[in-house]
C-alpha cells in the first residue's frame, strides 16, 4: 500500500486580479491546502525574493500572467517532503513560470519539480540563497548564449549598479574578463568582483569612444545591455570586430539600427528572457554556477534587514520594488 503524500495548509500571498499600477495592489493573504505530485518536492520556504517581474506581472504588463495567484519565482528553503532522499535538504531556485503562470514563492510552502532545486550552501543565509534567482540566472544565461567570456576578452557591463549588472561583473570577472562598467551618475561600482572594475560615467563621458580608449581601439568583446534602448546606440559602437550585445530590456521597444555596420562587424545580438525558462530549466542554469558560490568567486547580494517584509507586509515589498530600490526585497514567511 502506497504511504499517502503529506498536505499542508500554505498560508500564500494572492494577488485576486490585475490592477492599472503598484499603488493600486491589493494582496491578500489565504490558506491554501498543497501537496505534491510523485516527482515533485513540497519545499518550506524560509525566503522568497520579490522582483521587478513580480511587480510588472501583477500590473498587466505580462499578458499571460494569471489571476488570481500566489506571485514569486525565487525561494530558499526546506524539503519537507519528496522522493527517497530528498527530505531535509536545504534548497534554493527560481523560475520563469513560478508566479506568472502557476503559484509561486511568496508563501510558507511551494511545490516544485525534483530537478529545479540546487543545494543551498551552508555559507549562504536563507534570505541570501532567495535573493540570487533572477539576477543570476539572467546574467548567466545571457553570457552562456552570448559565449561565457575568456581570460583577456573585454566585457562591458551597461547599468553596472543594477543586480543583474552586479552578476554580470561577478560572473565575467570570475571567468578572467576584464570589466569596464557604465553608470549614468558619479557613482563607484557597488557589488563583489573578482578583478577591478573600471567606471565610465556616461552623463558626463561618451562611452564608446572611452571603451575604444580603454581597449587600444579594440572595444568590448561582450556588451552585457541591462538597461535597453537607451544604451543601444552606445552598445553597438562599443563593440569589437565579432563582439556580442547581449539585451534584456527595453524602455521604447523601436531603435535605430546600422545594418551596415552590424554585418561588417560581424557582430551577434542575444536577447535573454528568463521568464521563458521553466522551472527545471533555471535549476540547470544556477548549477552551472553553484561551483562559484562554493569557491567565494561569486558572492549573494547583501540582505538590508529594512528590506526584509513579511507576508502581510507583501504590498510594502511590492511598492519598494516599483519604487527601484536597489536593495534585494525579501519575503520572510514566519
Amino acid at each position: 500500500m502506497l504511504a499517502e503524500k503529506p498536505v499542508v495548509q500554505a498560508r500564500c500571498v494572492r494577488l485576486p486580479a490585475k490592477v492599472a499600477d503598484a499603488a493600486s495592489l491589493a494582496p491578500v493573504v489565504e490558506t491554501h491546502t498543497l501537496s505534491r505530485g510523485a516527482n515533485d518536492l513540497l519545499i518550506e520556504v524560509k525566503a522568497a525574493a520579490v522582483n521587478p517581474s513580480d511587480v510588472k506581472a501583477a500590473t498587466g504588463l505580462m499578458p499571460y500572467a494569471v489571476f488570481p495567484r500566489t506571485p514569486g519565482r525565487d525561494y530558499a528553503g526546506v524539503v519537507i517532503d519528496g522522493p527517497a532522499g530528498s527530505i531535509g535538504r536545504d534548497v534554493f531556485g527560481s523560475s520563469g513560470d513560478l508566479g506568472i503562470r502557476r503559484d509561486g514563492t511568496h508563501a510558507t510552502h511551494l511545490v516544485v519539480e525534483a530537478d529545479a532545486v540546487v543545494e543551498k550552501p551552508k555559507s549562504i543565509s536563507w534570505e541570501e540563497a532567495a535573493g540570487i534567482g533572477v539576477p543570476f540566472v539572467t546574467a548567466m544565461e545571457g553570457l552562456r548564449r552570448a559565449g561565457i567570456p575568456k581570460a583577456g576578452e573585454t566585457v562591458l557591463v551597461m547599468g553596472v549598479n543594477g543586480k543583474v549588472g552586479q552578476a554580470a561583473v561577478q560572473i565575467a570577472s570570475w571567468h578572467g574578463a576584464r570589466v569596464i562598467g557604465v553608470v549614468r551618475k558619479d557613482e563607484l561600482y557597488e557589488g563583489h568582483a573578482n578583478s577591478k572594475v573600471e567606471i565610465i560615467n556616461a552623463s558626463v563621458t561618451d562611452v564608446a569612444a572611452r571603451v575604444r580608449e580603454l581597449t587600444d581601439g579594440k572595444g568590448a568583446d561582450i556588451v552585457f545591455n541591462t538597461v535597453g534602448d537607451p544604451y543601444f546606440q552606445a552598445a553597438h559602437q562599443s563593440l569589437a570586430l565579432r563582439g556580442r550585445q547581449i539585451l534584456i530590456a527595453a524602455v521604447d521597444r523601436i531603435v535605430q539600427f546600422n545594418i551596415l555596420e552590424f554585418y561588417r562587424g560581424q557582430h551577434t545580438y542575444v536577447g535573454i528572457d528568463t521568464l521563458g525558462l521553466s522551472s527545471v530549466a533555471t535549476g540547470a542554469v544556477l548549477r552551472e554556477i553553484g561551483p562559484g558560490f562554493a569557491s567565494g568567486h561569486l558572492k549573494p547580494f547583501p540582505i538590508k534587514p529594512a528590506a526584509i517584509f513579511s507576508l502581510e507586509q507583501a504590498r510594502a515589498a511590492f511598492i519598494a520594488v516599483a519604487g527601484s530600490s536597489r536593495d534585494r526585497v525579501i519575503l520572510r514567511p514566519v
